[in-house]
């Protein structure tokens, strides 16, 4: 293989194309770039959290928490997978509890502000709308 160290230091720009490339809803171009982040540093936990991402997107949640648990494996200190596992777990019939206590657990010990908003925000999504009771509409519509 030819040496591709002479791109090592474009890692960060392939990686963040990838996570522009899925908020444009373009997973084929998202793939590549996250599998030449692969092929440049194959030890790096923001790949899994990438490509969980992109999981994420497509409500695969299994999917997207086992690579969100890759990255914890690898980098168990991890703010961003913490967060998006909690968010990815929240949104899991009978893992709402657990996804909570890993947003809170990101909201109150981060040390990005960034990450403390998502876990904040994500929080305040699960408490109005996951674990909301369905309206009198909702109820006349199971029947």
């Amino acid at each position: 293989m030819n040496d591709l160290s002479k791109y090592n230091e474009d890692f960060v720009l392939f990686l963040e194309a990838g996570f522009i490339a899925i908020n444009q809803a373009d997973e084929d171009s998202a793939v590549k770039l996250f599998k030449a982040c692969e092929i440049l540093d194959p030890n790096n936990a923001l790949i899994h959290i990438g490509f969980g991402y992109l999981h994420f997107h497509k409500l695969e949640l299994d999917a997207a928490m086992s690579c969100f648990k890759k990255a914890l494996d690898m980098e168990p200190n991890n703010d961003m997978a913490k967060t998006m596992m909690g968010l990815s777990l929240s949104l899991t019939p009978n893992k709402v509890s657990e996804g909570e206590k890993m947003l809170m657990e990101s909201a109150t010990e981060s040390k990005d502000s960034s990450i403390k908003k998502v876990a904040n925000t994500s929080l305040d999504f699960v408490e109005n709308f996951v674990k909301k009771n369905p309206g009198p509409a909702e109820i006349k519509k199971a029947r």
